[in-house]
């Protein structure tokens, strides 16, 4: 994994990026830890040239968005269209809101919209991706995991993996096993570590403060042609910006080479 392809959804940043101006400090902010890419996902209304300009003034790539997850299944023409005024080809469905794990209509249902959906982001030569927390892997009447029907009943050219290591985990699957199963099929994965407290309840931390084999998780995803590592926190204990830089040094001195 190169520096270069380590980027921070901004999601970790959100109470900081909710105006134009709000985004510009934060990209700056940013840049000056060490970032180079970041996913769009949390900011506020602003026009989609105004993020590109400001991104570039700041010399960072728009690496992936995260969007609506109606606006993907049922229009998916404007999601298309805000891809590709932002300059890139990455975007991930983001939860399935909605959906009761125990009825079968609506699995089958998702599924198929996100096939469908998908076709047409790469029709238009982009990737729709999926993204997971840890209700996927609940096993509706001992069947097989959600998540592991979406990659066994959706085509390969049609959606691909954003994992996220945290909820893997959580969800009680093996990160490095579902890394190593979407090889070929994962161009970039949320790196998200896993803490758990005295009392054995888990929660967010920084990269390299809790329990997740990133070497290896990484390895794994490299082999498979992972394009991006992206960090991400859901919360932080104090100040975002000291976590994100804390986990980017965490990364420099012992992941990239």
């Amino acid at each position: 994994m190169k520096l270069s392809q380590v980027a921070i959804q901004l999601y970790t940043l959100r109470d900081f990026c909710k105006t134009a101006a709000d985004l510009a400090v934060t990209l700056k902010k940013v840049r000056e830890i060490g970032y180079t890419a970041v996913q769009i996902s949390g900011v506020g209304p602003i026009p989609e040239s105004e993020i590109v300009a400001l991104c570039k003034a700041e010399g960072l790539t728009i690496c992936a968005t995260h969007e609506h997850g109606p606006t993907i299944l049922d229009e998916p023409e404007k999601v298309i269209a805000r891809l590709q005024a932002l300059g890139t080809r990455l975007t991930a469905y983001p939860y399935p809101s909605g959906i009761d794990f125990d009825n079968p209509e609506h699995i089958n249902t998702l599924i198929k919209k996100l096939d469908a959906a998908g076709a047409k982001f790469r029709a238009a030569g982009l990737k729709l991706g999926y993204h997971n927390h840890a209700n996927e892997f609940y096993r509706a009447a001992g069947g097989p995991a959600f998540l592991e029907r979406v990659f066994a009943e959706t085509s390969p050219e049609n959606v691909v993996a954003e994992l996220d290591t945290f909820w893997v985990q959580r969800g009680g699957g093996d990160v490095v096993d579902w890394v190593r199963r979407l090889k070929g099929r994962q161009p970039f994965i949320h790196l998200k570590d896993y803490k758990v407290s005295a009392g054995g309840e888990p929660s967010f931390c920084e990269i390299g403060a809790g329990t997740l084999p990133f070497k290896r998780i990484i390895a794994e995803a490299e082999a498979g042609g992972c394009e991006w590592f992206i960090v991400e926190q859901d919360s932080c204990p104090g100040d975002p910006f000291v976590s994100i830089k804390q986990s980017l040094d965490y990364i420099k001195a012992n992941l990239v080479g």
